[in-house]
């Protein structure tokens, strides 16, 4: 229905324009643009003589499912004030998409503050003479636009679900350390700048720093934090987690960064959703419901510092007062009886100091006092260290020599066995078949027995037959996989000529360090269980080996 002046009361009216576009809600850019809505609504206001345009609010690339617009707020709280008391829209989609929130300002809000309302393609105005039909057609009109909203809304959930299944990087911004591809946004790429940053990052905390030290040092050198280095570079980024006016570094934004696997090259996506397209405020979801997709850009750290750096993370290990970095030691060294953390300690003695580790419970009286001198402790894991590296480089000859041989491995060894066996089965009862009819011929059983011993022979052998399909495609995935099998021996022979000890080195290939009574020491070194199954698999292979492929191996 069309209104004009001469349908309302003599009031003058003060009129704000509001317009809106979200790409969110499936707007279609050109129809609703912010210039095609001011424009229509501007020449349908041209017939009333009582309403004046004193303001406009825009709310560009906001949902009209969230009522909570910047600019929506700022004409509500004008409204309130009465510095306006009409609201002209192009049609009711622009005002919002929610049938219960928008229903909720046009019938009790508005009416309340005696604000007018014109809606100007459905031909609403609030003060116009009303029929029975507008009653019946305005709601009718919000929840079609609801149901638009909700419509759009299950469509982009499901177009992105399908993009990060697929390994695209569907963010509004990429991570610290990354840039989205000029030429495909839905890839990133290194920023060289702020990957050598997050490098830096990993490498001081595995080298003992604290992630408060981190970020010290990094505000001390004068870098940029994420937030202000995304703006340095042109990006429009916010974040609720900014408290100064500029934002520093914090041991957050470094814990957050040593717990990202997307340095690794993986996409870890969908960790936040929301209930439904109502409701903004999302929620984060459990783990195992994330999407993940392996090597879908360069990674920045190798996946052993990575998850050298998320182990190190885990274990208790205090900056002493003082320094900026743990002891070589620490969160390493156990009590071999009680479990706990061997502490430092300084003893003096006259002008000279000694180092001890102690098990803290001792202090307490609830452990045996253990303690080994760090002198020796050093020493000690050095020169053992220095054997089972030895070791492990005499190991890798013999695998290089296994790998001339016709079987390359344990496994292999092993399902090689199992098919012998699953052939031998198949075998029989391909026999025990044959042999049923001649049965059945001399009366031994009937034709009822005959088919039912027939059926039952046929699955058990087709079931063979699946296995056996099954176990040699297993041997096509290791062969084919030979290559990466041995690559925590690498991460050893990387220190094959180390001079002295390092906090790297230590939390790079020992696991533990158990301390027993007299000082006696158990290294617990990494990949304990590859390196034992590698001796093993050296054994059963080829029992004696030449002596100038094996040479002498001493395992620790």
């Amino acid at each position: 229905m069309i209104n004009n002046s001469n349908q309302s009361t003599a009031r003058s009216w003060k009129c704000a324009l509001y317009l809106r576009l979200s790409k969110e809600d499936g707007d279609k850019a050109e129809s609703d643009s912010i210039s095609n809505q001011r424009e229509l609504i501007t020449n349908y206001l041209k017939s009333f003589s009582d309403i004046e345009i004193v303001t406009e609010r825009v709310d560009d690339g906001f949902s009209g499912v969230d009522f909570e617009r910047p600019s929506f707020t700022k004409m509500m709280d004008e409204l309130r004030a009465g510095q306006i008391n009409c609201v002209a829209v192009k049609d009711l989609s622009r005002f919002g998409r929610n049938f219960t929130e928008a229903g909720k300002y046009l019938e009790q809000i508005f009416p309340f503050l005696g604000v007018r309302f014109i809606s100007a393609n459905d031909q609403i105005d609030s003060m116009g003479v009303k029929s029975y039909s507008d009653s019946i057609i305005m709601p009718f009109k919000n929840l079609i636009n609801d149901a638009y909203s909700r419509d759009i809304s299950i469509k982009i959930r499901s177009h992105l679900e399908i993009k990060r299944k697929k390994g695209e990087f569907v963010g509004t911004f990429a991570a610290y350390g990354y840039l989205k591809d000029e030429k495909n946004h839905n890839k990133i790429v290194p920023d060289e700048y702020a990957a050598d940053i997050v490098r830096d990052i990993f490498k001081w905390k595995i080298e003992g720093m604290s992630h408060q030290g981190i970020a010290l040092r990094l505000n001390d050198m004068g870098v940029l934090s994420p937030l202000e280095y995304k703006r340095s570079i042109g990006l429009n980024f916010k974040t609720p987690f900014k408290i100064n006016t500029k934002a520093v570094w914090s041991a957050v934004a470094v814990g957050r960064i040593l717990k990202d696997e997307i340095y690794t090259g993986t996409l870890a996506q969908g960790k936040q959703t929301t209930p439904n397209h109502k409701v903004k405020k999302g929620k984060y979801r459990p783990k195992e419901e994330w999407v993940r997709a392996l090597g879908t850009h360069e990674p920045i750290i190798t996946k052993e510092d990575f998850g050298l750096a998320d182990t190190l993370l885990s274990k208790d290990m205090r900056i002493p007062a003082g320094n900026e970095t743990v002891y070589m030691f620490s969160g390493i060294t156990r009590c071999a009886d009680c479990g706990e953390n061997m502490v430092r300690q300084t003893v003096n003695d006259g002008e000279k100091k000694y180092f001890y580790y102690i098990c803290k419970n001792s202090k307490i009286k609830k452990c045996k006092t253990h303690s080994i001198n760090e002198k020796l402790l050093s020493e000690s894991v050095f020169s053992t260290l220095k054997i089972h590296i030895g070791n492990i480089i005499n190991l890798e000859r013999i695998l290089a020599f296994i790998d001339t041989l016709p079987l390359k491995s344990t496994d292999i060894q092993k399902i090689d066995r199992q098919l012998v066996k699953i052939g031998e089965e198949m075998k029989r009862y391909k026999e025990l078949k044959l042999s049923l009819y001649e049965s059945m011929q001399n009366g031994l059983i009937d034709k009822g027995e005959y088919k039912e011993y027939m059926e039952s022979y046929s699955i058990k052998y087709d079931e063979a037959e699946k296995a056996s399909f099954k176990l040699r495609e297993e041997i096509e995935t290791i062969l084919i996989n030979t290559d990466d099998r041995h690559i925590w021996i690498e991460q050893f022979k990387e220190y094959q000529n180390i001079t002295e000890l390092t906090r790297r080195i230590i939390v790079s290939l020992i696991d533990e360090i158990l301390i027993h009574e007299g000082s006696k020491i158990n290294i617990r070194f990494k990949y304990q269980y590859s390196y034992e199954s590698a001796l093993d698999f050296t054994k059963s292979v080829i029992g004696q080996v030449p002596s100038d492929v094996y040479g002498e191996m001493e395992v620790v």
